[in-house]
């Protein structure tokens, strides 16, 4: 599906130069001369470059849509993750990269969703948020609890995130798996 340049968003997957790419940010310029333009940063969802690209209101760009799939994930192999299609019980493993920094918050039998194109995985998508238990947590400096101030704790997968200070040791909390912060703590 063609799309101007200038419709393109954060998250949509376009065709450009033979390749697939994700926008993960975008910004609209209108100058005082000349027409208006998209910058995007476009990131490659098979080898992971990134690239910074102008799009002019002119110019049109061919929208992929990726067929998704339910996975399960089942372990770590080294530096490889071994998933199962939830349909076909077929097991298929993904170099760690390929999901980056949220692959920390993967945990044994977490449901996740497969992006797909041309039957070859592309990306993984995570839950947006993860229950985490705090396993370590630096103490709270007296006078600090009344103001909104936040603390550095380590969750039990070994990610820091910071807390706000009456979260201790052994709390359980909801993080954000993207953003890697404190959301609330768990029910």
């Amino acid at each position: 599906m063609k799309i101007s340049g200038v419709d393109i968003r954060p998250g949509n997957i376009i065709e450009y130069e033979g390749g697939i790419w994700r926008a993960v940010k975008i910004q609209h310029t209108q100058p005082g001369k000349g027409g208006a333009y998209m910058q995007v940063e476009l990131k490659n969802l098979i080898d992971g470059r990134k690239n910074n690209v102008r799009f002019r209101s002119a110019e049109t760009v061919e929208r992929i849509r990726l067929d998704t799939k339910d996975f399960q994930f089942l372990y770590h192999d080294g530096d490889m993750l071994v998933f199962m299609d939830k349909e076909t019980y077929e097991q298929v493993s993904l170099p760690e990269d390929l999901i980056g920094e949220p692959a920390a918050f993967l945990q044994d039998g977490m449901d996740v969703i497969m992006e797909l194109h041309e039957e070859r995985p592309i990306s993984v998508q995570l839950p947006d948020t993860i229950e985490a238990t705090i396993v370590e947590a630096d103490a709270v400096v007296k006078g600090q609890t009344a103001s909104s101030s936040y603390k550095p704790a380590m969750l039990d997968n070994g990610v820091r995130v910071m807390v706000p200070p009456h979260i201790t040791s052994g709390t359980r909390i909801v993080v954000d798996v993207y953003e890697k912060t404190y959301v609330r703590r768990a029910d």
